[in-house]
Formats: structure tokens, C-alpha cells, sequence
């Protein structure tokens, strides 16, 4: 009885290491690609948001692609409402880890600031 159980185990780890080696040499050569993939997505998410600290806009510029989504995040303490100096966007007050969200769909340069502190400025460069 015994030899049949370790018969039986030793076909299923034998099976698992048979698959696990099918599966690692279907991605043979892809590590790369995969790993490019992986960052492009991270950046997409990074690149598409604006932090709003210490009365501040981070990053101060931010270049992006026409048809991109920005999001800004209040992590202050303090309302700020984010406002083009064109008036083509405002946010409603944001209070702390509230969002606004604006899509860019005409390429150009895009100032901002915080009509509530109008020291904070910064710019969204559309290319």
C-alpha cells in the first residue's frame, strides 16, 4: 500500500514540475516584453495624476499625451480648488483626499492654479 502512495505522489509532483516548466517555457523570452508592459502601465497610472501637497502641485508639469484623464488629489489639510488660467477647467473645493478629474482632448499648454491660494500655480503640457 505504502509503494502505491508514494508511486502516486511521486506521478503528481513528476506532473506539477511537467507543467510548471511548460508554463515557464511559453514565457522563454518574453521576460522582457513583460516587464516593459508592466512599467508602461505603472507610468500610464503615475503620469496621469496630480498631487496637491504642502500647498503645492506635484509634479509642477506634467506632459502628457492628448485624450489623457488627469486626476488631482488634495492631501492637504486645507480646501484647494485647481482652475485654469482660461477658465476652460475648475474643480469644485477639495477638501482633503477629495479628486477632480479633466480630460485633455486639444493638445497646448495649460496653466493652473489654486484660485483659493493663487501662489500655487503650475502647468499641463498636451503634446
Amino acid at each position: 500500500m505504502k509503494k502505491i502512495l508514494l508511486i502516486q505522489l511521486s506521478l503528481v509532483t513528476l506532473a506539477f514540475v511537467f507543467a510548471i516548466s511548460l508554463t515557464r517555457s511559453s514565457f522563454a523570452g518574453h521576460e522582457e516584453e513583460i516587464k516593459q508592459t508592466t512599467t508602461l502601465q505603472i507610468n500610464q497610472t503615475e503620469n496621469d495624476q496630480v498631487n496637491i501637497v504642502n500647498f503645492s502641485f506635484t509634479p509642477p508639469t506634467l506632459t502628457i499625451p492628448i485624450g489623457t484623464k488627469v486626476t488631482w488629489i488634495n492631501h492637504d489639510d486645507e480646501p484647494h480648488i485647481v482652475m485654469n488660467t482660461d477658465k476652460r477647467f475648475i474643480s469644485p473645493v477639495l477638501d482633503t483626499d477629495d479628486k477632480f478629474s479633466y480630460t485633455f482632448t486639444t493638445p497646448g499648454t495649460y496653466g493652473y492654479y489654486c484660485s483659493i491660494h493663487p501662489v500655487m500655480t503650475a502647468t499641463i503640457i498636451v503634446k
